[in-house]
Order: structure tokens, then sequence, then C-alpha cells
């Protein structure tokens, strides 16, 4: 069954989004060398959701029907083809902005150059690195009707060789050649001539080379042309009750790598007779699953362009600042028996965080540390101090969860080092993702044990923490930190279900909370009383709270949504959604905290939490919304929502067009959120 209520479509909406990074790529108001990251980071999203979305509409075809109540008035076949249409229209986009950026670049001394245009010194220099640092990274296959077809790793570079003689071109044979994008960095910057910089290509590097590659054989004619594969990202764990969790994990990631192929792109320059051969070989369909693209793919190793621009380039860095109430030397945990503490990514420093759980692992009073892990950085200094604290002889609980789509690996190391030290490791709840963001540290005082606790909004990751705009809780009130307690009892034993009266966990109560605020804010309404409020958070997709906020609007609750991503509403409908704005902010932080903020009469409530509204957050994952008690901080978060919604630069309107237009209200003046946020922070730290 299709949905025919006023919905925009999950995937299609999520294609807006990514239409909103492209912008930022295409703003010349954006410096130079961000633009060329917006790209990457464009190009890596779309990945993903070929990788996790798309092959989920591929499965919805193949059966067809949804697996899932599918938002808007489409079949699964209508909406792929829908999104082929969109993703083509895209990828032409990019190489027009991709083609102004080469431009620019070059007005700035500056140029991408590919193997034909090397002088000779610079071809001497290139043909060094290749032997030094290349060819031992380069294994060629050879292709042939009758041979195996190789099997292609997902999201990797392959350059498809045509080799074939001058004489006779009917003497021809294919190669491929992966491109070592691990192992070797994707671009070159070559030696600087006259105050002119040059960089180049992995792939033209190999390019040039092409000879010094297969001198076994007497061709002496070459044609070398990018393709991609992306597979099916779906994990398939199996019942078998004799492996253990970890086990399962481990070998559905290994069938992960080999998973379908639900996109082909190759550069649109490919010989016919080639383009045939592959997509045969690989049982692919031209159009449907192979999409055409230009010279070069991966285009998300532009996140990591070599940094060889001038200062106006980049952004202004933004240096992130102590909270003005933990100076150096200070005792987090004694500043927190005081007051709440509400830190905010990337403006104030993520070193407060590790700073607490470095201070419990030392504290001889400290009893037991628990933390919840569903992304860290790699070099964690965050599971430093964790192993640490149990070295110090603390009892250490960590909830990792193992199914943090695309961090399994990473998380199934860190669980093995963990309890290699002796930390007691939960792998996550049966049925359910954790993705609540929880530390909690429990100390002997005077007699009795205190509770401490860090509730936030984003992962415990000090990489991520630089560029995810994010909010976090320093707690030692015994109203919320009593109830992380709690909530690590149910983590330790599932079947403890405890009441919480304050905290809000799914899948258990958070639906019901936030419904039950919307109710109080319509009986408001339909008194004649004021009734509004204002939700940020990162994807507004669940069908029965999309519901509910078209109902507060048409009882006449006043409601203002930042949504950075997904988004299934239709707003601004005459008599069905006019009480409703929208806006999505899109800028050099990625905008990822959730934010609730209700009316209520005067008495308003306000909440930070992990979760979204959509179906697998508050159905289907541990997730916990925080109530706010300190004023103070209060006011901090209102100030957030407030400039944010008075943002003339970044922010986007969300219509039932997906236009993108960027607001434009208060033309008088320039708003920016991120840069008024931070210097708000800063000026009341000053203070």
């Amino acid at each position: 069954m299709y949905s025919k209520e006023k919905f925009i479509n999950r995937e299609i909406s999520w294609l807006s989004f990514n239409e909103r990074v492209l912008q930022e790529a295409q703003d010349p108001e954006t410096p130079l060398f961000e633009r060329i990251r917006f790209i990457g980071i464009f190009s890596n999203n779309l990945d993903e959701f070929f990788r996790v979305r798309v092959a989920a509409v591929r499965r919805m075809v193949d059966l067809g029907r949804d697996e899932e109540n599918l938002l808007g008035d489409m079949t699964p076949d209508e909406l792929h083809n829908n999104i082929q249409e969109i993703v083509i229209e895209q990828q032409n986009k990019v190489q027009e902005i991709y083609t102004n950026i080469l431009q620019e670049l070059e007005e700035n001394n500056i140029s991408i150059i590919d193997e034909k245009d090397l002088t000779e010194k610079q071809g001497k220099f290139v043909r060094n690195y290749f032997y030094e640092k290349v060819l031992p990274n380069l294994v060629p296959i050879m292709l042939s009707k009758g041979n195996k077809f190789p099997y292609l790793r997902d999201r990797s570079v392959y350059l498809a060789v045509k080799l074939w003689k001058k004489e006779d071109p009917e003497d021809l044979a294919y190669s491929l050649i992966r491109i070592p994008g691990r192992s070797v960095p994707r671009f070159l910057v070559l030696p600087e001539e006259n105050g002119k910089q040059f960089v180049l290509y992995l792939d033209d590097i190999i390019r040039f080379c092409m000879a010094d590659i297969f001198f076994y054989f007497d061709y002496d004619m070459y044609g070398a042309y990018t393709i991609k594969i992306t597979r099916d990202a779906e994990l398939d764990l199996d019942d078998d009750i004799s492996k253990s969790f970890v086990e399962k994990m481990s070998h559905s990631l290994k069938k992960r790598k080999k998973g379908k192929p639900v996109r082909l792109i190759y550069d649109r320059d490919m010989p016919k007779d080639l383009l045939k051969f592959l997509l045969k070989k690989m049982k692919l369909a031209e159009g449907s699953d192979a999409i055409p693209g230009g010279r070069y793919h991966n285009h998300k190793d532009f996140m990591n362009f070599p940094e060889i621009g001038k200062k106006k380039h980049y952004y202004t860095k933004l240096p992130p600042f102590r909270h003005k109430d933990l100076p150096p030397f200070t005792s987090i945990m004694k500043m927190m028996r005081e007051k709440d503490i509400m830190l905010h990514y990337p403006y104030q420093t993520f070193n407060h965080f590790i700073d607490f759980l470095r201070e419990a692992a030392i504290d001889p009073k400290v009893k037991e540390i628990g933390l919840t892990i569903y992304r860290v950085a790699s070099a964690s200094k965050v599971v430093n101090a964790l192993l640490n604290a149990v070295r110090n002889g603390k009892k250490v609980t960590v909830i990792i969860e193992l199914q943090a789509r695309f961090d399994e690996e990473a998380n199934i190391f860190w669980s093995n080092k963990l309890q290699e030290e002796g930390a007691t490791v939960i792998n996550g709840v049966p049925g359910m993702k954790v993705h609540s963001k929880l530390a909690w540290v429990h100390r002997e005082e005077e007699d009795i044990m205190r509770n401490y606790a860090y509730i936030g909004t984003g992962n415990f990751h000090e990489g991520t923490a630089r560029v995810y705009a994010d909010d976090g809780l320093l707690t030692a009130d015994p109203r919320l930190a009593n109830e992380v307690e709690k909530i690590f009892d149910f983590f330790k034993q599932n079947f403890l279900r405890h009441d919480y009266k304050h905290l809000v966990v799914s899948p258990f109560t958070m639906r019901q909370t936030w419904e039950d605020n919307i109710e109080n804010e319509i009986a408001l309404a339909k008194q004649g009383k004021p009734a509004w409020m204002t939700l940020k958070m990162n994807s507004l997709i669940d069908p029965k709270m999309m519901k509910k906020v078209y109902k507060a609007a048409q009882a006449g609750v006043k409601v203002k949504l930042i949504v950075r991503g997904i988004f299934g509403l239709q707003v601004g409908l005459n008599g069905f959604s006019e009480n409703i704005t929208a806006i999505s902010i899109v800028d050099k932080y990625l905008e990822h905290s959730r934010i609730f903020l209700f009316g209520a009469g005067g008495e308003e409530k306000m909440y930070i939490s992990s979760a979204d509204w959509m179906p697998r957050n508050l159905n289907r994952r541990i997730e916990v919304a925080c109530p706010i008690y300190d004023e103070n901080i209060k006011i901090e978060l209102k100030k957030m929502l407030e400039i944010q919604l008075q943002d003339n630069s970044k922010a986007r309107i969300l219509d039932p067009e997906l236009s993108n237009k960027y607001s434009k209200k208060n033309t008088t003046k320039k708003y920016r959120a991120q840069e008024d946020y931070y210097n708000y922070i800063k000026s009341i730290t000053k203070e």
C-alpha cells in the first residue's frame, strides 16, 4: 500500500538534501578549496545513499512491494527510475561545477593537469614517483571472454584498459587495474614552476606509465577509462545460535563486500565494445544499472585534497574554546556538583569530555564507569581513557553497537580491545540498535553512591566533534544522572524495564512523550491561548509524527522546524500546513544536534536528544531525550534556535517543490547562524 498523504518521498527528499550540499560547492561565496571539499562530501553521501537506500529500493522492485510504508504516490519501480533521473542530472551539475572550479584554480596559478600536459621535466618526476610508490601496489588483471570476471571491490575505482595495435586495431585485449586509493594518495603535487602549482590525479600517473605496466605484450596503443561499482550494504545476519554476535557480524561484513551491485559509474568516453564487454560480464543493464560519468570517479577523495591554497581559499578558522565554568586544572565533577554544564561542539572543545573520563579514571572514589559507543575515532582518546580506568581498577561497562553502519569493523576491533583489557563489553541490545550517547560515573561520597552523567546528541568522536554541531550535558542532577544509571542497568539485564520520570527513552516512552507535548499545544490553541513549538533535528520522516505536526498546524499551533536532511512534510499549503515553516542549514559544520522546544502555555519544555523523528529511531533504537532544567542552559539553546531561524546566508526554505531557495528575510543585515552562534557563545564565555 502506498501512502496518499501529503508527504514527500524519503529518497527524493534525501536527494534534495544532497543538492543543498552541492549548492555549497557551487556558491561563489564559499572559499575555493572548501568548494572542492563539498564536491567530495556530495560524492561520499551519494555512495552511501546507493549502498543503503537505493539497494533497499532495488529489493522492493525485485519483490514488487515496499519493505516499509513507502511515502509518496509511487511504486518501487517508479521511484527507482525517478532516483536515476535525479542522480544523472546531479552528476551533470557536478561536472559543470568542477569545470568552473578548475577555471578558478587556473586563475590562482593552480592547475589540475592530466598525463598529456606533462613537460619532460615533470614526466621524469612522475615516472620516478610511479616506480617508487605506485607500481608496487598495482596488479593488472587480464580479461577474456572465457575467463571468469574478477570480483570488483565496493566503491573502489578501477581503470578499464583497452590495449590494441595501431597497425591492426582488431588485435586487442582488455584489462582491469584497481587504483590503490588507500596505500597511495589520490593526488600528487608536482614541484612548483615559475610560481605555479600543478596537481596530478593518481589515475593519470598510471595512464602516463601504461606502457611500463604492459611491456610484456606487443601492443602499442592504450586507452584507460575509470569505472566504479557500488554494492548493496545490507548486512545478512544468520541465525546460527552456535556463533557469537561478533562472529556473525564479522562473517556478514565479509559478505557485504561481495554484495549485489546497485550502480556502475563509467567514463562516458569509454569505447562501446569495452563497455558492452564489461556490462555483459557483470550482468548489468545499460541505463538502469550503469550511469555514464566523467573521466574521474570517487570525487569523495576531494575531501582530502592537498592543502596548497592560500588562507583566503579556506574557511576562517573558528578555534574551539573552553567552557567558562571549566578553566584549566579544574575538577569537572566538582563543577558538576555545583551546576549543570552544557557543551556546544564544535564551538567549545571536546577535550572537556575526555578530561571528565580521565578524571573519573584516576579518582579513587570512582567505582564504575559506563559508556555507549556508536562511532569513535580510529585512535580514540575516549577509549584510551576507558582502558586507563580498567588499569586503575575501575569497573568499566561499555555498550558497543556493532551494527553502526560502516563502522562495524572498527567497533568489533574496540570491542575486542576493551575485553582483552578487562572491561565488560555489551554488544548492543537484541533486536534494537543502541544509538543513545551516554556516559555514566558511579562515585562513592560520604557513605553514599552518587551518579554523574553526560547526555549528548552526538558521538564520542573527537574527530567529528570538530565538524559536527552537537550538544552534550554534563550533570550530577539526581533526577537525570540516577536515571542514566537505570539505563545502564537495562543494558546489563534487558529484562529490567524501569520507569523513567525525567529521561525520555525510546522505544518505550519517546513517541508517546512527543505526541503528548504536541497534543498539549493543540489543546492550548483550541482554547485560544498561544501555542507553538520549535523543533530541530536531522530528519523528520516518521508518518505518525508528521500527521501529528499537520494536526497541530491545522489547530492553529505555530510550528517552526529546522531540519538538515530528510524532510517529508509539505509546508505552506493553504488550509493544511500554512502554520508550519521549515528551513535547512548546510554550512561549514554539519548540523547534528536535536533540540525540541514546546511553548507549554508559558512553562516552556525543552529537550536535547540523540533521536530524529524517523521510524527507526522511535521504534527500533535505544535513544534518549533529556529535559533541560537549568534556566541558563535553556537560554543558550533558545538563542541557538533563534539565531538559526534568522539565518539568511545558509538557510534554505523547505518547500513542497524541493527548490532549496535560500531564506532571504532580514535583508538589511547578514546573518550566518554558525558564525553568529560561535560569537554568541564566545561573548558569554568572556562575561
